[in-house]
């Protein structure tokens, strides 16, 4: 029998506000190499990190049955090498993707791995574009918010993983788009860069009268909201919709960091949406992934011809993955984050 150190991240305590190394162990042990029928030796390249991830440390009901359990390896998705294999069609330094989270090494079943086509486009993408991020902005795009050309559609938390590709693929439909995201830079990035026809740095504003009066001022009113953040933002647009609007729950960052267990009191303009006869619609990643063959299929050739950004905030070392998590929540990042082993 021959071992390898094995790293891993145990989820210990849950958090009520942010997440620090406190809630998480570090530990090292020597794994077992010794591979069953079926079975492949990864090694850990990237880690993906997610606000998801924060959403299931809450111990009040979400999409899951159950919270994190605790003292056992924090969940996520991973982009790894196969160090050695037992399984037929994975082979010695094969490209996969698999579900195996926070540990530098695992002993995997080949049905539990996906595998990647580096020549396709780069391995990261897995985690992004053409992973769960691109999945959740494609779908939640086509399918809930259902862009038509000459239509407004605004994005928060556009400068972020799902939010940045919502812009561009609201753009490739037609649709004149706004974008959210906290700061100029960010702003100039999803004007210039991504495409949106305008920017707001909602940190600008005081309130979501104010913020929404701008909103107002350059669009006209909101066909199509997606909304990744929640909290003001969405305050400042449901009193915009036009008639038939259609608006995707992706996400609700602004509450994850303490305001799970406490939660904000939610918009009280349900009554635009009577108004309006308009749609409210939530949207989870998990519901689609019996479709990625189509969304890659269309979404796969723009990245290969390189028309679409997909940027990266690549953070060193698997040391980092708590500090990492945290740092979804204080808007440090642009695009995918990912931690590199």
């Amino acid at each position: 029998m021959t071992t390898i150190s094995q790293k891993q991240w145990i989820y210990r305590r849950q958090p009520t506000g942010q997440i620090t190394t406190d809630h998480y162990q570090l530990v090292e042990q020597a794994l077992d190499t010794t591979l069953a029928d079926g079975e492949v030796l990864i090694e850990s390249r990237y880690f993906s990190v997610d606000p998801y991830m924060r959403i299931g440390q809450s111990s009040k009901p979400t999409y899951d049955a159950d919270p994190h359990p605790l003292n056992t390896v924090q969940q996520g998705a991973v982009v790894s090498q196969v160090l050695a294999s037992n399984a037929p069609g994975f082979a010695d330094g094969d490209w996969v993707q698999s579900y195996t989270g926070w540990q530098t090494h695992a002993r995997v079943h080949a049905s539990a791995l996906k595998r990647i086509d580096p020549d396709l486009a780069p391995v990261t993408t897995a985690l992004g574009v053409l992973g769960m991020p691109g999945r959740t902005a494609w779908f939640g795009l086509t399918e809930s918010g259902k862009p038509h050309a000459g239509e407004v559609v605004v994005v928060s938390g556009a400068a972020g993983a799902v939010g940045s590709l919502v812009v561009q693929f609201a753009k490739r439909h037609g649709a004149r788009v706004l974008g959210i995201a906290g700061g100029p830079a960010k702003c100039d990035w999803v004007r210039n860069t991504l495409g949106a026809d305008w920017a707001i740095d909602y940190k600008a504003f005081n309130n979501a009268d104010a913020l929404g009066a701008d909103i107002q001022r350059l669009t006209g009113g909101v066909d199509v909201y997606f909304d990744n953040v929640g909290g003001m933002v969405t305050d400042a647009i449901i009193p915009l919709i036009n008639r038939r609007a259609r608006i995707v729950i992706c996400g609700q960052i602004s509450q994850y960091s303490g305001g799970l267990e406490t939660p904000e009191l939610g918009p009280r303009l349900l009554h635009h949406m009577l108004y309006q006869r308009a749609t409210i619609q939530g949207m989870l990643a998990r519901d689609y992934l019996h479709r990625m063959d189509e969304m890659t299929r269309i979404v796969g050739p723009w990245v290969k011809a390189g028309e679409i950004v997909f940027e990266e905030t690549v953070i060193n070392g698997f040391e980092q993955l708590p500090s990492a998590l945290n740092s979804l929540f204080t808007g440090d990042h642009r695009g995918k984050l990912l931690v590199k082993a």
